[in-house]
């Protein structure tokens, strides 16, 4: 029985996201900061406006700021070396996050919509220039925040998830800038609550989304960018190997995926460099950053802790 661990060489990797990792923290720096003025400013609009879209529109950008609070930290302490007793680091972190974002967004949702609705049976009179003029300030900071991550969102899922977020953000301000039109140009003072609830819909919809990914990482489950039957389609197909069994794919980070497997192969006539091939075309095309793979001869008794029925070839 053979075993053997192939990952990153430690030089090549750092050297390659260091400086990527240092552009991000700058743009988190500057999005935090431009957002969390632009929440100030939207929710005092907001109440001198009697707006409640441009409360709903501050509830939706502080829970982006918060979101991007938690993945700028998560992010840091993804960096930190593994110790004895932390021996993946504080890469789960970036999960925990994204799992906490999500449960803060819906309880966001949850207040701004119950608002809305009180707003529906005793609509108020909002100033729409008001409404027209901030929202229409939100799509240029939310629109320029969203640019900061635009090279970056490439490399790091993370990141793209960030930049994908605020580019939506955008898109809803625009919604209130219409809010806002409308009721200049009507006076139907219950479009305000109507596009309150638009606004919690939209943001219902991405946050459902993100709290479904969240868990699935957090319970180890296989990230939805991998196909696993692709996977172990692409294991059975390596010369030399007869069955593949026991293949768990899972998230170290939002970033970063691990897999172990048993290859059941002719030991004798695999070349020493099979395993590092094998981990770095894993690495090309699925993304998965961390192997782990074990080698059983084809007389090994089967294993016990095998989560999956082994997959032979057919002889």
């Amino acid at each position: 029985m053979a075993h053997d661990h192939v990952g990153h060489g430690s030089g090549g990797h750092a050297g390659r996201h260091g400086h990527a990792h240092d552009e991000t923290g700058r743009a988190f720096a500057i999005g935090v900061g431009l957002n969390a003025t632009f929440v100030i400013v939207e929710v005092v609009a907001g109440i001198v406006g009697n707006s409640v879209a441009l409360v709903a529109d501050a509830a939706h950008n502080l829970s982006d700021v918060l979101g991007l609070v938690l993945a700028w930290v998560a992010a840091h302490l993804a960096r930190r070396k593994p110790s004895v007793r932390r021996t993946y680091g504080l890469r789960r972190s970036t999960i925990l996050a994204s799992l906490a974002n999500a449960l803060l967004l819906l309880v966001g949702v949850g207040g701004v919509s119950w608002e809305a609705i009180e707003r529906l049976h005793s609509p108020a009179a909002p100033q729409g220039w008001i409404m027209l003029v901030v929202a229409a300030i939100g799509v240029a900071i939310n629109g320029g925040s969203a640019l900061l991550f635009l090279r970056a969102r490439k490399e790091d899922a993370n990141v793209r998830g960030a930049f994908l977020h605020l580019v939506a953000d955008a898109a809803v301000s625009v919604g209130v800038v219409l809010a806002g039109v409308i009721i200049l140009a009507t006076g139907w003072t219950w479009v305000d609550g109507v596009v309150s609830l638009v606004v919690s819909a939209v943001i219902l919809v991405g946050t459902w989304s993100l709290l479904r990914d969240a868990l699935n990482l957090a319970l180890d489950g296989v990230p939805s960018s991998i196909d696993p039957e692709a996977v172990r389609s692409y294991l059975m197909k390596l010369p030399h190997v007869l069955g593949v069994h026991d293949l768990h794919i899972w998230a170290l980070s939002t970033t970063e995926t691990a897999l172990t497997g048993h290859l059941v192969v002719d030991v004798k006539r695999c070349d020493p460099s099979f395993l590092r091939r094998v981990s770095h075309e894993l690495e090309e095309s699925f993304a998965i950053h961390h192997s782990t793979i074990q080698l059983d001869p084809p007389d090994a008794p089967a294993c016990v802790c095998a989560a999956d029925p082994p997959a032979r070839k057919a002889s």
